[in-house]
C-alpha cells in the first residue's frame, strides 16, 4: 500500500513538472490517449479572447446585443441552431452583415453523443447549408448543444471540415442570476486565450455585456471571433482542451 502511494505521488509530481514546462504530449502515457477533445481555450501570450453567443430559442435581446457590440467595435461568434435560422433569417443576415462570425449549433439541438455518424452528419450539414445560403460564407465552426460530445462527434465534425468549439468561461447567463452575477463570473475567470459562452436570449446578458466589454477593453484585452483566436495548423489539444502550438 505504501509503495503504491509512493508511485502515485511520483506520477503526479512528474506530471506537474512536465505540464509546467509545456510538454503535455510526453505525459499522455498516464492519460487516455484515445479521447478526442474540442477546443475549450487557446494557449497564447497575447491578451486576446473570443466571445460567443449560442442561439436556439428566441431573439428578443439580440438587437440590443448587436448594438452594444457595435458601440464597442467588437466582433464575436454566434452559434446558431437550424430551427433558429429558419425562424430568424433576417437576424442571421444582420449578424453576418455586422461582421460577426456564424457557427453551427446543430439542426435540432439534440444530445449529439447519442446520435449515429449518419445522424450527426445530417445535423451539421443541414444547418451549415442554411447558414451558407444566407451568408455565402462557409461554416467552419461547431458548438455541441449542452456541451455534449464524444469521439464520434469530434471525428465526424472534423471530417466535414468543421472544428468543434467549447468554452472555458461559462457566464451561466441562462440561470438568470442577474446582471452583477454574470459580470463577476466572467471577469473573474477570463484569461489569455479564453472562449466565453453567452446566450443571445438570456434575460440579463444584454445588460451585463457593456459592463464586461468596457472592463475587458480597459484591461487591454482584444476581443475577436473564435476563428481569429484558434490556431489553424501545427497545433495539438492537451488533456484539458487547451489548444497549443507544437514546439
Amino acid at each position: 500500500m505504501k509503495l503504491r502511494l509512493i508511485l502515485v505521488m511520483m506520477i503526479i509530481s512528474i506530471s506537474m513538472v512536465y505540464n509546467y514546462l509545456g510538454y503535455d504530449p510526453l505525459i499522455n502515457v498516464f492519460r487516455n490517449n484515445n479521447r478526442e477533445l474540442p477546443i475549450y481555450c487557446v494557449d497564447t501570450p497575447e491578451k486576446k479572447i473570443a466571445i460567443s453567443f449560442d442561439a436556439a430559442w428566441g431573439a428578443d435581446y439580440t438587437e440590443g446585443l448587436l448594438k452594444t457590440l457595435k458601440n464597442y467595435d467588437v466582433k464575436t461568434t454566434f452559434f446558431l441552431v437550424g430551427f433558429w435560422v429558419d425562424k430568424y433569417p433576417d437576424m442571421v443576415k444582420r449578424i453576418d452583415e455586422e461582421g460577426h462570425e456564424i457557427g453551427n449549433h446543430s439542426s435540432k439541438h439534440p444530445h449529439m453523443s447519442q446520435l449515429s455518424k449518419e445522424q450527426i452528419i445530417e445535423e451539421l450539414t443541414r444547418t451549415s447549408e442554411k447558414i451558407e445560403a444566407i451568408t455565402s460564407k462557409k461554416v467552419t465552426l461547431f458548438r455541441p448543444p449542452f456541451g455534449d460530445y464524444n469521439n464520434r462527434l469530434i471525428e465526424t465534425s472534423r471530417g466535414l471540415g468543421i472544428q468543434a468549439i467549447q468554452w472555458d468561461v461559462d457566464s451561466l447567463d441562462y440561470k438568470d442570476y442577474g446582471t452583477d452575477a454574470i459580470v463577476r463570473r466572467v471577469l473573474s475567470k477570463v484569461k489569455n486565450g479564453s472562449i466565453v459562452l453567452f446566450h443571445n436570449n438570456a434575460t440579463y446578458t444584454a445588460d451585463a455585456l457593456p459592463i464586461i466589454l468596457d472592463s475587458l477593453q480597459k484591461e487591454g484585452y482584444k476581443i475577436v471571433p473564435v476563428s481569429e483566436l484558434i490556431y489553424k495548423d501545427n497545433y495539438y489539444i492537451d488533456h484539458t482542451g487547451m489548444q497549443k502550438l507544437l514546439r
